[in-house]
C-alpha cells in the first residue's frame, strides 16, 4: 500500500503502483478464481511488462527480431507490451515541471532511433514522453495501455480473467490454445501466466520492465504521523513556490535531493540532513570508472542482494545546481534527526529544528510485487539475475534491474534478452 502524505498527516491510499500489484491484491485474484480460467488465457510468445526505456528496448529488439504484436498477421513469433500508464514516456511523464532537459542526467537515445537535440530549456516531461511516442509509432510496438499487471505465475496456478474476454461476445469461444495434445496455453508447465486487468497471458518468456518510480521508498521515524506540517516524497513534487513562507526539511543525500535543495532554498529556508555524510568527486565518472560500478552491481545481483542506490553506486558529483546550492549557503548537511515532532524534528543533540514541510527524497525501489508468486526473492532481499536473467525462474527476464538501471544498460539489457529469447525459448525443437 502506497503512503501518500498531505497537510495534516498521512493518508493510507489503496492504489496499485504503476505497472505491477500489492501482494494482498495478488492474493485476492488468486484466491477467488478458478483454474478453467487458465484454460482460455490468450497464448503469446513474449510478455513485456512495461513501456519505459527498458520495455520499448526491448519489444523493439524483439521485433527486429521477427516476433510481431499479439493479433497481428503474419511473424516468427508474437510479443505484447502491457503498460500501466495512461500514455508514453514512463515515468518521465510524472517528472516535476522544473527538471528541463539540461538538467536531467544523460539521457542515452532509444535504439533505432534518434532523439532530435531538444532545447535545453525544455520539460523533460514534455520532451521525452513526445519522443517515445514516436517511438513507439516509429516500430509499431503496439503497446497496451492502461493495463496493470497484478501477477505473474507459473503456468498451472490459478489465474484471474482471460486475457480479451471482455471484447468477446457472451458465448464466444475463447482464442485457440497453443501447443500440443489439445493443451491449453494457460495449461502448459512451459508458460508463465500474466495476470492482468484486461486479462491473461500465457507467455513463453516475460520481460519485466517495471522500473522503480511507482514504489517510492518512505523511511519511518518516530512520532512521523504526529507532524502537522506536509510530508510528501520527490515522486509527488511539482515546484518550490508550493513551499514558500514554509520552512522545508529536505531528507536525502541522492542527486534529487540536491537539485531540489537548489531549488526550494531559492524561496524559503532550508534544512538538509542525511543519514551519511555526502562526499562529492571531482573526478570525472569516465568509462574504467563505469564498468567498474557496472560490475560490482552485477555481481550483487547475481548473489540475489537488494541492488545499490545510484548515489551509492556513483558518487555524489560537482554539477551547476549542487555549486549554485554552496554558493548561498544552502549545502549544509545536518546529521539525520532522531525523531519527528508536530512542528518540526528534533536533532540527536536534543536541539529542536521547526519546520512545516519535510521533503522526502529518499528514492525508490524496484517494483516487483507482481512477481511475489514466483517465489524469486532471497534472504539477501533481492532476486538472483545473471546478466538480465532470473537464475530461479529462467523464462523471466529483469531489464531495467540492477546494472541495467541506467538509460544506456536499459538499452543494452533489452537487446541482450531478446537476443536469449529468440535464441533459446523460441527456438523450433529439434525434428
Amino acid at each position: 500500500m502506497r503512503q501518500i502524505w498531505n497537510d495534516g498527516g498521512m493518508q493510507n491510499a489503496a492504489v496499485a503502483p504503476a505497472g505491477t500489484g500489492t501482494t494482498e491484491a495478488v492474493d485476492a485474484v488468486s484466491d477467488g478464481a478458478v483454474d478453467a480460467v487458465a484454460e482460455a488465457a490468450a497464448a503469446v510468445d513474449v510478455v513485456v511488462i512495461g513501456a519505459g526505456q527498458a520495455g520499448l528496448s526491448a519489444a523493439y529488439h524483439l521485433r527486429r527480431r521477427g516476433l510481431v504484436p499479439l493479433r497481428s498477421a503474419t511473424g516468427r513469433g508474437t510479443f505484447v507490451v502491457l503498460d500501466a500508464e495512461a500514455g508514453p514516456g514512463g515515468a518521465w511523464q510524472h517528472r516535476w515541471p522544473s527538471l528541463t532537459m539540461a538538467s536531467v542526467n544523460g539521457i542515452h537515445d532509444l535504439p533505432g532511433m534518434h532523439q532530435p537535440e531538444p532545447d535545453p530549456r525544455s520539460p523533460s516531461r514534455q520532451v521525452l514522453p513526445e519522443y517515445f511516442a514516436a517511438f513507439e509509432e516509429q516500430f509499431e510496438l503496439a503497446v497496451r495501455r492502461p493495463v496493470r499487471v497484478h501477477a505473474v505465475r507459473r503456468a498451472g496456478k490459478r489465474a484471474g480473467r482471460p486475457a480479451g474476454s471482455a471484447d468477446r461476445p457472451a458465448g464466444s469461444a475463447a482464442p485457440a490454445a497453443e501447443g500440443g495434445e489439445g493443451r491449453a496455453p494457460g495449461q502448459e508447465p512451459g508458460r508463465l501466466l500474466v495476470e492482468s486487468d484486461h486479462g491473461v497471458f500465457a507467455a513463453r518468456a516475460v520481460v519485466n520492465a517495471t522500473g522503480t518510480w511507482s514504489k517510492p521508498f518512505w523511511p519511518r521515524y518516530p512520532g512521523q504521523e504526529t507532524f502537522r506540517g506536509r510530508q510528501l516524497h520527490v515522486a509527488q513534487y511539482a515546484s518550490a513556490a508550493e513551499f514558500e513562507g514554509r520552512r522545508v526539511v529536505i531528507v536525502g543525500g541522492g542527486v534529487s535531493a540536491i537539485q531540489l535543495l537548489d531549488e526550494i532554498s531559492r524561496v524559503t529556508e532550508t534544512l538538509w540532513v542525511t543519514r551519511r555524510e555526502p562526499v562529492f568527486s571531482e573526478e570525472p565518472f569516465d568509462e574504467p570508472r563505469r564498468i567498474a560500478v557496472i560490475n560490482r552491481i552485477a555481481e550483487r545481483t547475481r548473489q540475489g542482494l537488494t541492488p545499490e542506490s545510484v548515489v551509492k553506486a556513483t558518487g555524489l558529483f560537482w554539477t551547476p545546481w549542487a555549486r549554485a546550492a554552496q554558493a548561498r549557503g544552502a549545502l549544509v548537511r545536518h546529521p539525520m534527526f532522531s525523531r519527528i515532532e508536530p512542528d518540526g524534528v528534533r536533532m540527536p543533540d536534543g536541539a529542536f529544528e521547526p519546520a512545516q514541510a519535510i521533503l522526502w527524497a529518499t528514492g525508490f525501489r524496484p517494483a516487483l510485487d507482481h512477481l511475489a508468486p514466483l517465489g524469486l526473492r532471497v534472504p539477501g532481499g533481492g532476486i538472483r539475475v545473471d546478466e538480465t536473467r532470473a537464475v530461479d525462474e529462467p523464462r523471466l527476464f529483469l531489464i531495467g534491474y540492477g546494472p541495467s538501471a541506467s538509460t544506456v544498460g536499459a538499452n543494452r539489457a533489452g537487446r541482450r534478452a531478446a537476443t536469449v529469447i529468440v535464441r533459446e525459448l523460441l527456438a523450433p525443437a529439434p525434428s
